[in-house]
Protein backbone atom coordinates (compact mmCIF):
# COMPACT_ATOMS: atom_id res chain seq x y z
CA UNK A 1 0.00 0.00 0.00
CA UNK A 2 2.84 2.39 0.83
CA UNK A 3 4.43 1.68 -2.55
CA UNK A 4 1.13 2.39 -4.32
CA UNK A 5 0.62 5.70 -2.44
CA UNK A 6 4.14 6.83 -3.28
CA UNK A 7 3.55 5.96 -6.93
CA UNK A 8 0.31 7.94 -6.97
CA UNK A 9 2.13 10.99 -5.62
CA UNK A 10 4.84 10.53 -8.23
CA UNK A 11 2.19 10.24 -10.97
CA UNK A 12 0.46 13.41 -9.75
CA UNK A 13 3.81 15.22 -9.74
CA UNK A 14 4.47 14.17 -13.35
CA UNK A 15 1.02 15.32 -14.46
CA UNK A 16 1.64 18.71 -12.83
CA UNK A 17 5.04 19.12 -14.47
CA UNK A 18 4.06 18.44 -18.08
CA UNK A 19 1.06 19.47 -20.17
CA UNK A 20 0.39 15.99 -21.55
CA UNK A 21 1.92 12.52 -21.17
CA UNK A 22 1.32 9.43 -23.24
CA UNK A 23 0.55 6.19 -21.42
CA UNK A 24 3.88 4.54 -22.38
CA UNK A 25 5.82 7.64 -21.25
CA UNK A 26 4.21 7.55 -17.81
CA UNK A 27 4.73 3.80 -17.56
CA UNK A 28 8.42 4.24 -18.36
CA UNK A 29 8.84 7.06 -15.81
CA UNK A 30 7.08 5.08 -13.07
CA UNK A 31 8.60 1.70 -13.91
CA UNK A 32 5.22 0.01 -14.31
CA UNK A 33 3.01 -1.28 -17.11
CA UNK A 34 0.56 0.91 -19.06
CA UNK A 35 -2.26 -1.07 -17.44
CA UNK A 36 -1.00 -0.03 -13.98
CA UNK A 37 -0.90 3.57 -15.17
CA UNK A 38 -4.57 3.34 -16.17
CA UNK A 39 -5.48 1.95 -12.75
CA UNK A 40 -3.51 4.69 -10.98
CA UNK A 41 -5.21 7.35 -13.09
CA UNK A 42 -8.58 5.92 -12.03
CA UNK A 43 -7.49 6.13 -8.37
CA UNK A 44 -6.54 9.80 -8.80
CA UNK A 45 -9.96 10.48 -10.28
CA UNK A 46 -11.61 8.76 -7.31
CA UNK A 47 -9.63 11.09 -5.03
CA UNK A 48 -11.04 14.10 -6.87
CA UNK A 49 -8.24 14.95 -9.28
CA UNK A 50 -9.57 15.69 -12.80
CA UNK A 51 -7.29 13.69 -15.09
CA UNK A 52 -8.33 14.01 -18.74
CA UNK A 53 -7.52 11.28 -21.25
CA UNK A 54 -7.60 11.50 -25.04
CA UNK A 55 -7.72 8.23 -27.05
CA UNK A 56 -5.69 7.25 -30.07
CA UNK A 57 -2.02 7.07 -30.94
CA UNK A 58 -1.60 10.82 -30.40
CA UNK A 59 -3.58 10.82 -27.16
CA UNK A 60 -2.45 10.93 -23.60
CA UNK A 61 -3.17 12.09 -20.06
CA UNK A 62 -3.30 15.60 -18.69
CA UNK A 63 -4.34 17.18 -15.41
CA UNK A 64 -7.54 19.11 -16.04
CA UNK A 65 -8.85 22.19 -14.29
CA UNK A 66 -10.60 21.26 -11.06
CA UNK A 67 -12.77 22.92 -8.46
CA UNK A 68 -9.94 22.79 -5.93
CA UNK A 69 -6.21 23.39 -6.25
CA UNK A 70 -4.38 20.05 -5.97
CA UNK A 71 -1.38 19.85 -3.66
CA UNK A 72 1.75 21.22 -5.28
CA UNK A 73 4.42 18.54 -5.49
CA UNK A 74 8.00 19.75 -5.96
CA UNK A 75 11.27 17.88 -5.95
CA UNK A 76 14.25 19.36 -4.09
CA UNK A 77 15.64 21.34 -7.02
CA UNK A 78 12.21 22.69 -7.96
CA UNK A 79 11.50 23.82 -4.39
CA UNK A 80 14.80 25.70 -4.18
CA UNK A 81 14.20 27.27 -7.61
CA UNK A 82 10.73 28.50 -6.55
CA UNK A 83 12.13 29.93 -3.31
CA UNK A 84 14.91 31.77 -5.15
CA UNK A 85 12.39 33.15 -7.65
CA UNK A 86 10.09 34.40 -4.89
CA UNK A 87 13.00 35.91 -2.99
CA UNK A 88 14.23 37.91 -5.98
CA UNK A 89 10.81 38.91 -7.33
CA UNK A 90 10.79 42.24 -5.48
CA UNK A 91 11.89 45.26 -7.47
CA UNK A 92 10.90 43.98 -10.88
CA UNK A 93 8.29 46.54 -11.78
CA UNK A 94 5.07 45.17 -10.25
CA UNK A 95 3.65 47.17 -7.37
CA UNK A 96 3.36 45.18 -4.12
CA UNK A 97 4.96 42.05 -5.58
CA UNK A 98 7.74 42.12 -2.97
CA UNK A 99 5.40 41.71 0.01
CA UNK A 100 3.27 39.13 -1.82
CA UNK A 101 6.35 37.12 -2.74
CA UNK A 102 7.55 37.06 0.86
CA UNK A 103 4.15 35.81 2.06
CA UNK A 104 4.21 33.03 -0.53
CA UNK A 105 7.78 32.17 0.47
CA UNK A 106 6.75 31.91 4.14
CA UNK A 107 3.95 29.48 3.22
CA UNK A 108 6.32 27.42 1.10
CA UNK A 109 8.88 27.15 3.91
CA UNK A 110 6.20 25.86 6.31
CA UNK A 111 5.58 22.75 4.23
CA UNK A 112 9.16 22.02 3.20
CA UNK A 113 11.11 19.17 4.81
CA UNK A 114 13.75 20.18 7.33
CA UNK A 115 16.70 19.62 4.97
CA UNK A 116 15.27 22.04 2.39
CA UNK A 117 14.26 24.62 5.00
CA UNK A 118 17.89 24.75 6.12
CA UNK A 119 19.15 25.22 2.55
CA UNK A 120 16.62 27.93 1.72
CA UNK A 121 17.03 29.55 5.14
CA UNK A 122 20.77 29.88 4.57
CA UNK A 123 20.15 31.33 1.12
CA UNK A 124 17.73 33.89 2.57
CA UNK A 125 19.86 34.85 5.57
CA UNK A 126 23.14 35.27 3.72
CA UNK A 127 21.96 36.87 0.48
CA UNK A 128 21.75 40.64 0.05
CA UNK A 129 19.76 41.66 -3.06
CA UNK A 130 21.15 44.53 -5.11
CA UNK A 131 18.20 45.39 -7.31
CA UNK A 132 17.44 48.73 -8.90
CA UNK A 133 14.10 50.05 -7.76
CA UNK A 134 11.81 50.45 -10.78
CA UNK A 135 10.93 54.04 -11.57
CA UNK A 136 7.40 53.28 -12.71
CA UNK A 137 5.65 50.39 -10.99
CA UNK A 138 2.72 48.52 -12.52
CA UNK A 139 -0.51 47.81 -10.66
CA UNK A 140 -0.81 43.98 -10.57
CA UNK A 141 -4.58 44.29 -11.10
CA UNK A 142 -3.95 46.19 -14.36
CA UNK A 143 -1.37 43.60 -15.42
CA UNK A 144 -3.85 40.78 -14.79
CA UNK A 145 -6.63 42.61 -16.65
CA UNK A 146 -4.41 43.10 -19.70
CA UNK A 147 -3.26 39.48 -19.62
CA UNK A 148 -6.87 38.28 -19.49
CA UNK A 149 -7.76 40.50 -22.45
CA UNK A 150 -4.83 39.03 -24.42
CA UNK A 151 -5.93 35.50 -23.53
CA UNK A 152 -9.61 36.05 -24.37
CA UNK A 153 -8.99 38.10 -27.55
CA UNK A 154 -11.08 40.91 -26.11
CA UNK A 155 -10.91 44.47 -27.42
CA UNK A 156 -9.43 46.78 -24.80
CA UNK A 157 -10.45 50.34 -23.89
CA UNK A 158 -8.12 52.44 -21.79
CA UNK A 159 -6.67 55.86 -21.08
CA UNK A 160 -3.02 56.28 -22.01
CA UNK A 161 -0.48 58.90 -20.93
CA UNK A 162 2.14 59.61 -23.57
CA UNK A 163 5.74 60.59 -22.81
CA UNK A 164 4.66 64.24 -22.56
CA UNK A 165 2.12 63.40 -19.85
CA UNK A 166 -0.93 64.03 -22.02
CA UNK A 167 -3.77 61.51 -21.54
CA UNK A 168 -6.10 60.24 -24.26
CA UNK A 169 -8.62 57.46 -24.87
CA UNK A 170 -7.36 54.46 -26.83
CA UNK A 171 -8.99 51.33 -28.23
CA UNK A 172 -6.77 48.37 -29.09
CA UNK A 173 -6.80 44.64 -29.71
CA UNK A 174 -4.22 43.29 -27.24
CA UNK A 175 -1.80 40.58 -28.35
CA UNK A 176 1.01 40.02 -25.82
CA UNK A 177 2.68 41.47 -22.73
CA UNK A 178 6.47 41.89 -22.91
CA UNK A 179 8.54 42.53 -19.79
CA UNK A 180 12.04 43.97 -19.57
CA UNK A 181 14.21 44.24 -16.48
CA UNK A 182 12.32 47.27 -15.20
CA UNK A 183 9.23 47.79 -17.36
CA UNK A 184 6.20 46.05 -18.84
CA UNK A 185 4.88 46.69 -22.36
CA UNK A 186 1.65 45.79 -24.15
CA UNK A 187 1.87 44.93 -27.86
CA UNK A 188 -1.53 45.62 -29.41
CA UNK A 189 -3.29 46.60 -32.64
CA UNK A 190 -4.37 50.23 -32.31
CA UNK A 191 -7.86 50.34 -33.78
CA UNK A 192 -7.94 54.11 -34.36
CA UNK A 193 -4.48 54.26 -35.96
CA UNK A 194 -4.91 51.00 -37.88
CA UNK A 195 -1.44 49.79 -36.96
CA UNK A 196 0.55 47.92 -34.31
CA UNK A 197 1.63 49.90 -31.27
CA UNK A 198 3.62 49.26 -28.10
CA UNK A 199 2.20 50.74 -24.88
CA UNK A 200 3.98 51.08 -21.56
CA UNK A 201 1.76 49.32 -19.03
CA UNK A 202 2.50 51.79 -16.21
CA UNK A 203 0.83 54.46 -18.38
CA UNK A 204 -2.29 52.39 -19.08
CA UNK A 205 -5.54 52.88 -17.12
CA UNK A 206 -8.22 50.41 -18.27
CA UNK A 207 -11.72 51.85 -18.73
CA UNK A 208 -14.12 48.90 -18.93
CA UNK A 209 -16.42 47.57 -20.19
CA UNK A 210 -14.18 45.94 -22.77
CA UNK A 211 -15.13 43.96 -25.83
CA UNK A 212 -16.20 42.65 -28.21
CA UNK A 213 -14.03 39.62 -28.88
CA UNK A 214 -11.97 39.93 -32.04
CA UNK A 215 -10.22 37.33 -34.20
CA UNK A 216 -6.46 37.04 -33.68
CA UNK A 217 -4.18 39.05 -35.94
CA UNK A 218 -0.83 38.12 -37.40
CA UNK A 219 1.70 39.62 -34.94
CA UNK A 220 4.05 42.38 -36.13
CA UNK A 221 7.10 40.15 -35.63
CA UNK A 222 7.93 36.58 -34.74
CA UNK A 223 10.27 37.75 -31.97
CA UNK A 224 8.16 40.20 -29.98
CA UNK A 225 10.93 40.86 -27.45
CA UNK A 226 13.19 42.09 -30.26
CA UNK A 227 10.29 44.07 -31.75
CA UNK A 228 9.71 45.94 -28.48
CA UNK A 229 13.45 46.38 -27.99
CA UNK A 230 13.73 48.11 -31.37
CA UNK A 231 10.84 50.37 -30.45
CA UNK A 232 12.13 51.55 -27.08
CA UNK A 233 15.81 51.76 -28.04
CA UNK A 234 15.70 53.10 -31.58
CA UNK A 235 12.39 53.94 -33.24
CA UNK A 236 11.27 56.63 -30.80
CA UNK A 237 14.45 58.74 -31.03
CA UNK A 238 15.13 61.62 -33.41
CA UNK A 239 18.56 60.23 -34.38
CA UNK A 240 19.30 56.60 -35.20
CA UNK A 241 22.54 54.85 -35.98
CA UNK A 242 24.10 51.52 -36.83
CA UNK A 243 27.62 50.86 -35.55
CA UNK A 244 29.85 47.82 -35.70
CA UNK A 245 31.14 46.79 -32.28
CA UNK A 246 34.47 44.97 -32.61
CA UNK A 247 33.64 42.32 -30.00
CA UNK A 248 31.60 39.08 -30.16
CA UNK A 249 27.87 39.57 -29.74
CA UNK A 250 27.91 37.59 -26.48
CA UNK A 251 30.35 40.05 -24.93
CA UNK A 252 28.38 43.04 -26.19
CA UNK A 253 25.12 41.60 -24.84
CA UNK A 254 26.59 41.62 -21.34
CA UNK A 255 26.79 45.43 -21.56
CA UNK A 256 24.02 46.51 -23.97
CA UNK A 257 20.54 46.06 -22.47
CA UNK A 258 17.50 45.53 -24.73
CA UNK A 259 16.36 49.06 -23.87
CA UNK A 260 19.70 50.56 -25.06
CA UNK A 261 19.89 48.96 -28.49
CA UNK A 262 19.40 45.90 -30.66
CA UNK A 263 22.39 43.64 -31.31
CA UNK A 264 22.84 41.52 -34.43
CA UNK A 265 25.62 38.91 -34.71
CA UNK A 266 27.90 39.55 -37.67
CA UNK A 267 30.90 37.28 -37.22
CA UNK A 268 33.09 35.68 -34.56
CA UNK A 269 34.66 39.01 -33.57
CA UNK A 270 32.05 41.67 -34.30
CA UNK A 271 28.37 42.52 -34.16
CA UNK A 272 26.05 45.32 -35.24
CA UNK A 273 24.36 47.67 -32.79
CA UNK A 274 21.21 49.55 -33.82
CA UNK A 275 20.44 52.33 -31.38
CA UNK A 276 18.94 55.79 -31.06
CA UNK A 277 19.45 59.06 -29.18
CA UNK A 278 18.07 62.56 -28.96
CA UNK A 279 21.06 63.96 -30.86
CA UNK A 280 24.22 62.74 -32.56
CA UNK A 281 26.32 64.35 -29.80
CA UNK A 282 24.57 62.19 -27.22
CA UNK A 283 24.90 59.21 -29.56
CA UNK A 284 28.70 59.52 -29.55
CA UNK A 285 28.80 59.51 -25.75
CA UNK A 286 26.35 56.62 -25.55
CA UNK A 287 28.44 54.45 -27.88
CA UNK A 288 31.83 55.47 -26.47
CA UNK A 289 30.78 54.67 -22.90
CA UNK A 290 30.06 51.07 -23.87
CA UNK A 291 33.81 50.55 -23.70
CA UNK A 292 34.26 48.75 -27.04
CA UNK A 293 36.14 49.66 -30.22
CA UNK A 294 33.63 50.44 -32.94
CA UNK A 295 33.12 51.55 -36.53
CA UNK A 296 30.30 53.78 -37.76
CA UNK A 297 28.13 52.13 -40.39
CA UNK A 298 25.47 54.85 -40.66
CA UNK A 299 24.73 57.73 -40.74
CA UNK A 300 27.84 59.36 -42.20
CA UNK A 301 27.23 62.47 -40.08
CA UNK A 302 27.95 60.44 -36.95
CA UNK A 303 31.56 59.97 -38.12
CA UNK A 304 32.02 63.77 -38.14
CA UNK A 305 30.73 64.00 -34.56
CA UNK A 306 33.09 61.21 -33.49
CA UNK A 307 35.97 63.11 -35.11
CA UNK A 308 34.96 66.32 -33.32
CA UNK A 309 34.89 64.59 -29.94
CA UNK A 310 38.23 62.91 -30.70
CA UNK A 311 39.86 66.26 -31.50
CA UNK A 312 38.40 67.91 -28.40
CA UNK A 313 39.67 65.12 -26.15
CA UNK A 314 43.06 65.24 -27.86
CA UNK A 315 43.37 68.98 -27.19
CA UNK A 316 42.45 68.42 -23.55
CA UNK A 317 45.12 65.73 -23.17
CA UNK A 318 47.77 67.86 -24.93
CA UNK A 319 46.98 70.94 -22.82
CA UNK A 320 47.08 68.97 -19.55
CA UNK A 321 50.38 67.31 -20.47
CA UNK A 322 51.96 70.58 -21.52
CA UNK A 323 51.05 72.28 -18.24
CA UNK A 324 52.44 69.38 -16.21
CA UNK A 325 55.73 69.53 -18.12
CA UNK A 326 56.01 73.30 -17.76
CA UNK A 327 54.78 73.40 -14.19
CA UNK A 328 52.14 75.97 -15.17
CA UNK A 329 48.94 75.95 -13.08
CA UNK A 330 45.67 75.76 -14.96
CA UNK A 331 43.69 79.02 -15.30
CA UNK A 332 41.08 79.46 -12.53
CA UNK A 333 38.21 79.08 -14.97
CA UNK A 334 39.83 76.42 -17.18
CA UNK A 335 37.57 73.70 -15.86
CA UNK A 336 34.55 75.74 -16.91
CA UNK A 337 35.69 76.61 -20.44
CA UNK A 338 36.53 74.71 -23.61
CA UNK A 339 39.66 75.54 -25.71
CA UNK A 340 37.58 77.89 -27.88
CA UNK A 341 36.45 79.83 -24.78
CA UNK A 342 32.89 78.53 -24.69
CA UNK A 343 31.21 78.15 -21.30
CA UNK A 344 31.21 74.49 -20.20
CA UNK A 345 29.15 74.91 -17.05
CA UNK A 346 25.87 74.26 -18.84
CA UNK A 347 24.22 70.91 -18.18
CA UNK A 348 25.42 68.25 -20.57
CA UNK A 349 22.88 65.98 -22.27
CA UNK A 350 22.22 62.69 -20.55
CA UNK A 351 22.36 59.26 -22.10
CA UNK A 352 19.22 58.02 -23.85
CA UNK A 353 16.47 57.23 -21.37
CA UNK A 354 14.76 53.86 -21.38
CA UNK A 355 11.32 53.71 -22.92
CA UNK A 356 9.16 56.57 -24.11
Amino acid sequence: MLETSARLLRLLSLLQAHREWSGPELADRLGVTPRTVRRDVDRLRELGYPVDASPGTGGGYRLGAGAELPPLLLDDEEAVAVAVGLRTAAGHGVEGIGETSLRALAKLEQVLPHRLRRRIGALTAFTVPMLRAPRDQVDPAVLTELANACRDGERLRFEYRDHHGSAGRRTADPHRLVCSERRWYLVAWDVDRDDWRTFRVDRVTPTPPHGPRVPPRTPPAEDLAAYVSRGVSTATYAERAVVRLLVPVERAAAVVSPSAGVLEPEGPGSCLLRTGAGSLEVMVLHIALLGFDFEVVEPAELTEHVRTVRDRLGRAVDASGRRRREGTPAPPDAAARTPDGADRTRATPSAPAEGW
